[in-house]
Order: structure tokens, then sequence, then C-alpha cells
């Protein structure tokens, strides 16, 4: 039996009896881990490996480790980080500064990277590519890689190189961008009305020098210009321009589709984004029920979105292969010494 074209989440820090046949018998082709899931570094190797036994192979476990506000391992068993937006603070949009503050941002990912493969994570949904733009939602604000697109592409590198330094394979997110939401999609849906012009010049132009990574994520916000009634993750045409204009031809999951910005049954979402043009459905806060109801509604992988998935997979295995062997101590000693932050665990 092939993967299911779904990554689950689940309930707690340990796989119950009723989620591992659940897993067995609908074969997720991944997990997805939140704070909710995290007690410590031992039950977590525990817990990563129960995942892969209940469905028999070596499923990708995906975390959101952006470090700031959105980190889901912390204190006392894992670094504290400031957000990501800080490393920029003095930085021009080139020079000396900058380069250290790359530097630096390459050294936290790949300390990052230490830290998930040592729990069995193999996979983390970062660089956020998102410009934002004054008067927009604060869901993304310090979380942002910058105000430039030029630059959050550069520092978006920087993270991808990091993570795959240390054997984890990255996720771009959001596409085509998240940056101008005037509300947080976890609560409600947004309408962005900035012209298709605008969309190319900043948003788009983020996620372009990137669109050769395996693994992306959807926005669930409406892009008037480009399709006014319906949002990315359930767009054609939205998922057209993601493929065709941005480039993107890796996996392209959804966005979590339990958030309140979509509407509907957890089966009519899944159908949508998967006839739009997603190849997997991210459903994270471990519902059993809505769990059933997506699965019941999601096939196997199959056709483009199988291929791109063995891709993702053979990239995800070569990393482990060749990650490279850091001294830990000493790229702390040097992330400090760029960035004046003190790591603390």
């Amino acid at each position: 039996m092939g993967a299911r074209a779904v990554i689950f989440g689940l309930s707690g820090p340990r796989l119950t009896p009723q989620e591992r046949a659940f897993f067995a018998g609908v074969q997720p082709w991944g997990f997805i881990l939140f704070a909710r899931n995290v007690e410590s570094p031992a039950q977590l190797q525990r817990l990563t490996a129960d995942l892969r036994d209940s469905v028999g192979r070596d499923a990708p476990v995906l975390i959101d480790q952006e470090g700031g506000r959105v980190a889901r391992l912390g204190p006392p068993h894992w670094r504290r980080w400031q957000p990501v937006m800080r490393l920029y603070a003095h930085s021009g949009a080139n020079g000396a500064d900058e380069e250290r503050a790359l530097e630096a941002t390459r050294l936290r990912y790949r300390i990052i990277a230490e830290e998930l493969t040592g729990l069995g994570i193999d996979v983390d949904c970062m660089p956020l590519l998102d410009v934002p733009v004054p008067g927009a939602d604060d869901v993304i604000g310090e979380r942002a890689l910058g105000l430039e697109q030029q630059a959050v592409a550069r520092r978006g590198r920087a993270i991808c190189d990091g993570l795959r330094a240390g054997g984890v394979l990255p996720v771009i997110k959001h596409l085509p961008g998240h940056g101008r939401a005037g509300v947080d999609s976890h609560l409600a849906m947004a309408r962005v009305t900035t012209p298709r012009e605008t969309l190319e010049a900043v948003d788009f132009a983020a996620f372009r020098p990137l669109a050769g990574e395996p693994l992306g994520m959807t926005a669930h916000i409406v892009f008037e210009a480009i399709d006014p009634d319906g949002c990315a993750t359930l767009s054609p045409t939205t998922i057209g321009v993601i493929r065709d204009d941005i480039g993107f031809d890796g996996l392209l999951m959804t966005d979590d589709l339990s958030m309140n910005a979509l509407t509907g049954t957890m089966a009519d979402r899944t159908r949508g984004a998967l006839a739009a043009g997603c190849d997997l459905i991210l459903h994270c806060n471990g519902d059993t029920a809505e769990m059933l109801e997506i699965a019941a509604a999601t096939p196997l992988l199959g056709g483009p979105a199988a291929r791109r998935a063995a891709r993702a997979e053979a990239e995800r295995a070569k990393l482990r292969r060749v990650a490279e062997v850091i001294d830990i101590g000493a790229a702390e000693a040097r992330y400090s010494e760029l960035t004046g932050e003190e790591l603390h665990a």
C-alpha cells in the first residue's frame, strides 16, 4: 500500500492505540508535531519512532521550529531563540553587517537541525518567505526575514542551507505570500486587493529564487487580482500561478486545513484543495473525527504528486547521508559572537 496524500498531527505526547491503528490503516505520507506532543528528548525520540513504526516505513516527521514566537521546542531541553527579524535589525541590504547576519542565520538553523535530527524530526516548516507590509496583521510580524523581497530570498536561502547541512529538509511558506494579509488566517479569511503587478514584483519575487526547493506550503488567502472567488489553497488559478509564474514544482502541501479561514466540511476542504492542485493535505490539530473525514476524502499519492513526493523523499535521504559534522559548542560561540545573543536551554 502506498502513502496517502496527507500529513496528520496527533493528540498528545504519546501515540494512543486508536491513533496507531488509524495511522496503520490510513498510511499518511507524514506527521507534524506541536508543543502538545513535546515533553522531553527521550519522549520525543520514542514518539517519532512510534509514528514511523505505525506506518511501517520511514515517514517524514515535520515541525514548525522557526525560533522566536513560533517554536514547538524550547527550554529547559532546547535552545530559546530571538525572533529571526532581529538578526537583521542593524544590517543594510548588503555589506559586512548583512554578511555577518547571513552567517548567523545559517549557523542558527544548522544548530536547530542538530536538535531536530537528534529527535527523529527531519523536516522543518521554514523558511517563511512572506514580505510584510504596513497595516498587515501581526501574524507574520517579526517572523519575517525582512521588508524587501530580495533580502527575504537571500536570507531564506541561508536558512535552507543551514537546515540542509544538518540533514533537515526545509519547507518554503506561505505560497504565494502571506505578508499582506489584514487578518490572521488561523481566525478568518484574508482578502488581498493588491494589483497583480505589485504581487509579481514583491511577493512572488521573494519565492522565485527558492522555487527549486522540494517542499512548499500554501496560504489561505484570497488574491483578488488572481482569483476573487477562492483562496490560494482552493484556487486552481492561484495554484497555477505558484506552479507556472513562481516556478515551484515541488511537493505542495496546504496550510493547516482546520484553520478558520476555510469553511465547509473537512471533506469539502480536502477535495477542494486536491482539485485545485495541492499535492498534500496538512491537518494539524489531532482531532480524530476530522482526521477520519479527511482520510476518507484523500486518495493515495499518484501521478505528478507521487513523483514530487518521491523526489522530496530522495532529497531527504541524501541530506541525512551527507549531513556535515559540526562542533555545536563552537557553532554556538560563533553565533553569539556574531549576534550578541546568548543561547539558553
